[in-house]
């Protein structure tokens, strides 16, 4: 509704004039008439507006010309008054060209669709009645009509490089309608607006790049931004990839509020750069994971280089920001040689020598990106600098390693012995570790580390005292690793960084170090990935095991700095050892078999625990993977026992013979054994030490008597007798002196001896011939038994009962009973036959002794074979039999037997009988 405010009498008459004649509106004046009073006003949507026309502002606008009717075209033929409410204007019906353009921006749709939200039309923009010519300099069309509307847009606008010029009366400065168009704006997002992300490139380029209005008149050095942004990751993405999430100018220099670098409040000013790239790059911290801190990047950005320091605003590679601290600034004074300083008392060198920069692996670096805080605008850049290097700005990760580590806690206390980064990387002249020339390439990296751990030097002994490690460098050098590194140049061996790291070094005892006995095989598993996946199922590994004893780790078995090779000697006899620590009762059985004791003895060959139970995929026996497993074990076996079998793998590997219930039949053979050992030394030992005192007497009385002329003499023994017993000497000193090495292999004197024969091979071999030549003369016997019995003529009965036999009778017994009462007084001495009883037992001391021996020694020497009819652990049996028999016989020969015949004392120092075969007729018949 209009309310007509009827104030003035002039007004109140036109209106009556008007009420009481029709006029039909034709002409400006017409309007006027009512239109021309300032004072006219109406209400419309809650507010008063002023429905006042200035005749003289009117007349000089560019629609000056026209008549009211020609815009308000339904006042056309109308009378006044005419109706409160008109038509909108349409511009259209002059302006065709334009409708369509308004009608798809983002004005003319809400106003095509009455949208409630305020639309701007035509007037909003350029007037209603006062239109003037945009290019004219008091023309409604600036700025401050959209700010109208975009007021926050029309503050950021007023402040930027943009709007300053444009209040500068600067020709060339954009506006609004320049970016968004005029009649034609559309919303960014529609792929037609001249502000979409794909266009704003291009948009911005038509003042910014080579060769434009604003780069000729405004000197500005643009270096083609355009090109180089259309080659850069970021136009990249978005040109060639279509990314609508690349960066384009706006994202950077924002839409409305362009700055320039140095202002404070730019999106582009050194300290708010890394704000404005996380706006896309949100992760920038964990990104670059070189960073220590990553909050740095806006609480304090002069210690870090800001992103443009290493990616050029629009180039986007690794180029310093040229609008920061150049080397060149630095090489004013550093390409000086003779430039010093005087640094506690030491004269230190300034001079930067740029060709080891350049070859440097830091080439691509600039100065100001390490010495942070240099400043251009001093005479002295560097003057400004205030802090040493902080490798953490680019390595934050590997400086983060080294401050949790011993060297990093040192250097941080100031010990003058911790080692920081340029100790081992150097300053200027930083390689990478790939290149031979640097001293962190492989075959270097061990004199670097001995620089301080080398035997000798103030680190070397206090680490020594600390870890209770000594000549590390040496020993390492002499280790497999070592050796591999050093002498064949083999660069993936494990050297001092692969196993304590390169930075991050802690003491074993530190749950977190690569050394901790909970992570060594973890840290073993980066070069020896197969044995520790192996490893991992083994019954050593945690959780595998249902133990809470410790379990072996690598450095345990292998050593630590001392690593060597698996198949030399040292390594094969250490492991029974180490697995002793553990298995002490195991082991104790292991060294009482074969296997054992010819390891004591020095054989490498023979079987440790290894060879057996694997190496690292130990497994339980019931387990089928296991090597000791039922269908594995012959398998095992046979790597060193070809011809091995089922039966034959039956030996008791570990079995005891202390242990009754688990082993009854070697319980009760050892125990048999031991018996009849024992029993046989108490009773011929009483028996000689009976006869000691009337040997002694016969002794003085021999003493005492003439010497007289030999006369007859009785033969004892023919030639094959005496030349067989030689071969009895030779055979009995070679089986007893290798037999016994073997038995008592854990003594020092054995182990000295076996090494006096050869080793055990060499005495193994001496103990196969001298068993041999036993079952020669042993069969030679017999033979001459069966000639001897031919020659005679009689039955068995008759050659073994008379009384010229070996064969013990009862004869015999009365004899020893006689001779017993002899020993201690109580009768004479009797008169022996041409065999004394203890003669006889001597004898068959030998057929028992070869006969149980040979047969024990050949089954421990054919195992394969013999186990094919006996059981396998008869092997073991074998072997407690032919051990203690031995021992038996050697035992009684060396005592009772040398007593009886050569120590007695009116015999010492030898009865030459068995080697002339005779002996003087009187003197045997004193003696029988």
């Amino acid at each position: 509704m209009v309310v007509m405010n009827l104030r003035m009498p002039s007004i109140l008459f036109s209106l009556l004039l008007l009420l009481i004649i029709k006029v039909n509106a034709q002409s400006v004046d017409d309007c006027l008439m009512c239109h021309g009073d300032p004072d006219l006003t109406a209400e419309r949507d809650g507010r008063e507006i002023s429905l006042y026309i200035d005749q003289d502002r009117f007349a000089a606008a560019v629609h000056g010309s026209f008549d009211c009717i020609d815009c308000h075209t339904d006042l056309v033929e109308s009378e006044f008054p005419h109706a409160e409410n008109l038509k909108p204007v349409d511009c259209a019906s002059c302006h065709d060209d334009i409708a369509p353009l308004y009608a798809n921006s983002v004005h003319g749709k809400p106003a095509a669709i009455n949208n409630p939200a305020p639309a701007a039309v035509c007037a909003d923009c350029h007037g209603s009645h006062y239109i003037i010519s945009p290019h004219e300099a008091d023309s409604a069309l600036t700025a401050v009509s959209c700010g109208q509307c975009h007021q926050a847009i029309k503050a950021q606008y007023d402040e930027s490089l943009h709007g300053q010029a444009a209040r500068r009366g600067e020709k060339l400065a954009p506006k609004c309608w320049d970016c968004h168009g005029s009649h034609d704006i559309l919303e960014a997002n529609s792929p037609s607006s001249r502000v979409n992300k794909f266009k704003i490139p291009f948009m911005c380029g038509r003042c910014h790049k080579e060769g434009t209005a604003v780069t000729r008149t405004y000197n500005i050095p643009q270096d083609s931004i355009l090109y180089h942004y259309s080659l850069s990751i970021h136009g990249e993405g978005l040109f060639k990839k279509g990314l609508a999430v690349s960066a384009v100018c706006s994202d950077c220099h924002t839409a409305h509020h362009v700055l320039p670098h140095t202002d404070p409040r730019s999106s582009i000013y050194r300290d708010n750069v890394a704000t404005t790239c996380r706006q896309c790059h949100s992760l920038i911290e964990e990104v670059h994971q070189k960073v220590i801190e990553g909050e740095l990047w806006e609480k304090q950005p002069n210690k870090i280089p800001v992103c443009v320091d290493c990616h050029s605003p629009h180039k986007i590679r690794r180029v310093f920001y040229e609008q920061g601290m150049s080397d060149q600034e630095c090489l004013k004074c550093h390409s000086n040689k003779d430039l010093t300083m005087t640094r506690n008392g030491i004269t230190i060198s300034l001079y930067i020598d740029t060709l080891q920069t350049k070859q440097s692996d830091h080439r691509g670096t600039a100065c100001a990106q390490c010495h942070t805080g240099a400043n251009p605008e001093h005479a002295r850049p560097c003057a400004t600098i205030s802090t040493k290097v902080d490798c953490a700005i680019c390595h934050a990760d590997v400086v983060d390693a080294y401050n949790h580590s011993p060297h990093g806690s040192l250097a941080e206390r100031g010990d003058p012995e911790a080692p920081t980064c340029i100790d081992c990387h150097g300053k200027h002249d930083i390689l990478p570790h790939d290149n031979a020339a640097s001293p962190t390439f492989p075959t270097a990296v061990p004199d670097l580390c001995g620089k301080c751990h080398r035997a000798g030097s103030e680190v070397a002994q206090r680490v020594a005292s600390e870890v209770n490690q000594k000549n590390i460098v040496k020993n390492y050098t002499m280790s497999i690793h070592g050796k591999g590194l050093l002498e064949s140049g083999l660069v993936v061996t494990a050297m001092c960084t692969d196993c304590h790291t390169a930075h991050g070094e802690l003491p074993a005892e530190d749950p977190r170090s690569s050394v901790n006995r909970n992570n060594i095989a973890k840290t073993c598993a980066r070069c020896h990935n197969g044995i520790y996946e192996q490893f991992t199922q083994s019954i050593h590994f945690p959780g595998v095991a249902k133990t809470d004893k410790p379990l072996p780790v690598c450095d345990e078995c292998h050593t630590s700095h001392t690593i060597a090779r698996t198949d030399e000697p040292d390594f094969k006899f250490q492991i029974i050892s180490t697995c002793g620590r553990c298995h002490q009762d195991v082991t104790e059985s292991y060294f009482e078999t074969f296997h054992g004791k010819v390891s004591k003895l020095g054989f490498t060959a023979a079987a440790k625990c290894n060879d057996c139970h694997g190496a690292h995929l130990i497994l339980p026996p019931w387990n089928p993977k296991s090597t000791l497993s039922r269908d594995n074990i012959v398998k095992t076996c046979g790597k060193c026992h070809e011809g091995s079998h089922r039966r034959f793998a039956g030996y008791l590997t570990h079995a005891t013979h202390h242990d009754r219930d688990k082993y009854p039949i070697l319980f009760y053979t050892f125990w048999f054994m031991t018996i009849l050992l024992t029993g046989t030394f108490a009773i011929f030992g009483t028996h000689t030490l009976l006869w000691l005192p009337r040997s002694l007497i016969a002794a003085r009385k021999h003493a005492k008597a003439e010497v007289k002329t030999v006369g007859k003499e009785y033969v004892r023994f023919k030639p094959l007798n005496r030349r067989l017993h030689i071969l009895v000497i030779i055979s009995f000193l070679g089986l007893a002196t290798t037999g016994m090495t073997l038995k008592f292999s854990y003594l020092g004197w054995a182990q000295w001896l076996s090494r006096m024969l050869g080793g055990f091979e060499s005495a193994g071999y001496i103990h196969r011939v001298c068993a041999g030549i036993t079952f020669f003369y042993f069969a030679r016997h017999v033979i001459d038994l069966f000639k001897s019995k031919r020659a005679q003529k009689k039955s068995w009965r008759q050659f073994l009962l008379n009384r010229q036999s070996m064969l013990p009778n009862l004869q015999d017994l009365k004899e020893l009973i006689a001779t017993l009462k002899w020993f201690i007084g109580l009768g004479e001495r009797p008169a022996y036959g041409r065999w004394t009883y203890w003669e006889k037992f001597d004898y068959f001391a030998v057929f028992w002794g070869v006969a149980v021996i040979g047969i024990t020694g050949l089954i421990l020497w054919f195992p394969e074979i013999f186990t094919y009819v006996l059981p396998g652990w008869f092997i073991n049996v074998a072997t407690i039999v032919h051990s203690d028999e031995a021992l038996l016989a050697v035992g009684f020969i060396f005592t009772v037997h040398f007593f009886n015949t050569h120590f007695r004392p009116d015999k010492f120092p030898m009865d030459t009988v068995i080697f002339t075969g005779r002996v003087p007729l009187d003197e045997f018949k004193e003696d029988r």
